[in-house]
């Protein structure tokens, strides 16, 4: 293995574990397969978290699936619970119950709270803060005119290297994705700054029961902790199965007209008494749709019957359709 490898930029798909109580119906397993992207190497601020957040968003505009980018730092997360009398001890445990407001009550992770040993006044000091969501401009400017916030030293970190990012990524084309979460916490210790989840949007108005899709953010310090030196990463871990999920029921969910709309464009052919169904023809054909990059789709039987191939091609827009005597007469028409 090369060790002057100063920056890489790394994906895999594998199997992982973890020590979970499964429930299948939400996607949670412990035993199921991921996708990790990462980047490794010193980089400007931002830049390749920036980069990150792009590929989430062209990875499920390929699914064609709607998404929230959740994001928070931790920076400001441990300011803000400094600031609201969070002792430092506690700072872990109170962080844990505050990211279960997606699935609890604020009554709910308070009383959590306080039997972590956190005062009634400090629990709702904190409630004050992470219950507050929106888009990355509202927050940063909310977290600037809080004067309380802004003076400790790890918020105004965390807001620096926030409107940092929101110029990369409104010049990426990912802004109107982000939603800025001040009760985002992930449970994972080794996250050294942002942190982020991806959230499905809800499919044909349900809301989903799989929980995140997704999830990442920089892990600056794990590398130098089983190497010789500390390599700064960030990077993004897709759950699979969870995505299949929702693909599968999102398909479930679909005609079977919008079904067909995998292919753009159907190839077929018909033809009299003598047809022999022109299949290197259609073969052709679709291969020079496909170089042009035109998703397209054939019966694949030789001598295909007229009405397999009009029930093949429902919900496709466009059909090619090749007749021997066209064919022979170098005719093409347009219907």
């Amino acid at each position: 293995m090369r060790s002057d490898v100063q920056h890489i930029k790394r994906y895999q798909i594998a199997k992982v574990y973890r020590r979970d109580q499964p429930a299948v119906s939400r996607g949670r397993l412990r035993e199921f397969y991921q996708c990790d992207f990462d980047i490794a190497g010193i980089y400007d601020p931002m830049i390749p978290d920036a980069e990150i957040l792009r590929i989430i968003a062209e990875v499920f505009e390929a699914f064609d699936m709607g998404i929230t980018i959740k994001m928070n730092h931790r920076n400001i997360l441990d300011g803000l619970f400094a600031v609201a009398g969070v002792p430092d001890d506690k700072i872990r445990p109170i962080s844990s119950a505050v990211d279960k407001l997606d699935k609890m009550s604020w009554d709910e992770v308070k009383k959590e709270m306080v039997e972590k040993g956190l005062s009634e006044e400090a629990a709702e000091h904190v409630g004050l803060y992470v219950q507050r969501s929106g888009t990355m401009r509202e927050m940063l400017s909310s977290l600037e005119a809080d004067a309380n916030l802004i003076m400790n030293q790890n918020v105004k970190e965390g807001v620096a290297d926030l409107k940092l990012l929101a110029t990369y990524i409104e010049a990426m084309g990912v802004g109107s994705k982000v939603s800025f979460d001040l009760s985002l916490a992930r449970g994972l210790d080794y996250y050294t700054g942002l942190i982020y989840e991806i959230v499905p949007d809800r499919i044909d108005g349900q809301s989903t029961q799989v929980g995140s899709i997704a999830a990442g953010g920089p892990y600056d310090n794990l590398v130098g902790m089983y190497g010789r030196r500390p390599v700064p990463c960030v990077g993004i871990s897709f759950g699979i199965d969870r995505i299949f999920t929702l693909l599968a029921e999102r398909r479930k969910n679909k005609k079977a007209s919008e079904l067909g709309r995998e292919a753009d464009v159907y190839v077929m052919a018909f033809g009299g008494k003598d047809f022999e169904g022109l299949l290197v023809e259609r073969m052709e054909v679709a291969r020079q749709l496909w170089d042009a990059g035109i998703r397209a789709e054939f019966t694949a039987k030789v001598r295909p019957k007229p009405q397999q191939q009009f029930s093949a091609s429902e919900g496709a827009p466009v059909a090619v359709i090749l007749g021997q005597e066209e064919l022979d007469a170098g005719q093409i028409k347009d219907s």
